[in-house]
């Protein structure tokens, strides 16, 4: 009886959490699919549309320590319940502020800020409400939730008037807020009925911040993370608005941006992975390998992307892009555990952060990029290229698995 509670309990928490990251994911890439028919009605030069495309990366930069610190002093519940309250209602109000571009920024911001907050504390809820033999299927749960999220937004808004995505997965983050104050309550007794919580030991608890910047292993994690991002932000940013001006799609050529993030999901590199360790790999060898996989495969592609001229293949190469782009999972985003196995949600939260600048530059550069080029995209795929190849060669002349700190 008491473990049929537990599992009650942690199914309805990982449930719960699940749909946060689905409403998350799905808010996060409506502006991207929306600014386009938004320009057409405002008439937004590329300049503008590259900084409110880059508001939200101002956000999210900031809170994710934020985000951490809170819920070990506040609790997940209230943290997370605020999390989402905001970055829901700045998504149902982007439609009524986008008359006056500062106050759309604002708002941008503040969907960043949100969403900052919002995995740190369910990574936080996880570890302390879910048992250790499950952790490993909640978070599958929680990562393929936000696929689905962004599928769902990216197949639904180009048939739906620009204003309605917006207020549809706004409205329902609302609802949700409502439901996580009913269902939700933070385990404050020790009663036997409680899930027991396993917090592993830290052997060094002397390591100083410094630490976390003095090791070239661990700035070939952040290198590599950046690098990785910049192309996904490349694409989650701009894709609709490259397809939509360069290529001529329409709306329902649009939802098939949503396919390459079904590819990203569904491709199981990892189980390759654990299989070439099992063959006697060094761990060192397949973090290497994958992560250059990761890095340069979506590099190549991004250059073979601007040199098709179809609808078809161009999905097709950013599809490829984003799958090979999996690779990385089980290459420096696994790396973190093995030169840092006591410290990896730290030395994770600073690869993170540092890993969000590029979503901060990539709107207003490449809109100067391509305002420099007379509306040449070539110079973006070329730089996105060049610092994916940069960040490859450097995590594999200066990566490791052995511990560090």
């Amino acid at each position: 009886m008491v473990r049929h509670k537990m599992l009650a309990k942690t199914s309805r928490i990982v449930a719960l959490c699940s749909v946060a990251n689905f409403i998350n994911a799905a808010d996060r890439v409506i502006m991207p699919i929306a600014i386009v028919p938004m320009t057409d009605e405002f008439k937004w030069s590329l300049h503008w549309q590259g900084w409110i495309l880059s508001a939200f990366a101002f956000g999210y930069f900031t809170s994710q320590i934020i985000g951490a610190c809170a819920a070990n002093r506040f609790g997940g519940k209230l943290v997370l319940l605020f999390a989402v309250f905001l970055w829901s209602v700045s998504t149902t109000i982007t439609p009524l502020l986008a008359t006056s571009v500062p106050a759309l920024i604002f708002c941008r911001v503040l969907l960043g800020l949100g969403e900052g907050l919002g995995l740190p504390t369910i990574f936080h809820i996880f570890a302390h409400s879910v048992p250790i033999e499950e952790r490993s299927r909640a978070f599958g749960y929680l990562v393929a939730a936000g696929s689905v999220g962004q599928f769902a937004a990216s197949v639904l808004c180009p048939h739906l008037a620009w204003q309605t995505g917006f207020y549809l997965f706004g409205t329902l983050g609302i609802l949700w807020v409502l439901i996580w104050l009913v269902l939700y309550h933070d385990g404050s007794s020790t009663s036997a009925d409680d899930i027991p919580l396993f917090v592993p030991k830290v052997t060094n608890t002397n390591v100083q911040w410094c630490e976390f910047v003095s090791h070239w292993p661990l700035w070939a994690l952040y290198i590599a993370h950046f690098a990785m991002n910049w192309s996904n932000y490349i694409i989650m940013q701009w894709l609709p608005t490259y397809l939509a001006r360069n290529l001529g799609a329409n709306k329902e050529s649009i939802s098939l941006t949503a396919v390459p993030y079904v590819v990203n999901s569904l491709t199981g590199i990892r189980h390759f992975a654990d299989t070439l360790v099992l063959r006697r790999w060094t761990v060192l060898s397949v973090r290497r390998l994958m992560t250059t996989l990761g890095l340069l495969g979506p590099g190549i592609s991004l250059l073979a992307f601007c040199a098709v001229d179809n609808m078809l293949a161009a999905v097709i190469i950013v599809s490829i892009s984003m799958g090979m782009c999996a690779c990385n999972s089980a290459g420096h985003l696994s790396n973190h555990a093995d030169i840092a196995p006591n410290h990896a949600g730290v030395t994770f939260a600073i690869s993170n952060t540092l890993a969000t600048i590029p979503g901060i530059l990539c709107g207003p550069l490449t809109a100067e990029l391509v305002t420099q080029s007379h509306g040449r995209w070539f110079p973006v795929f070329v730089l996105a290229a060049g610092i994916n190849f940069t960040g490859a060669v450097i995590y594999v002349s200066q990566s490791s698995a052995s511990q560090v700190l």
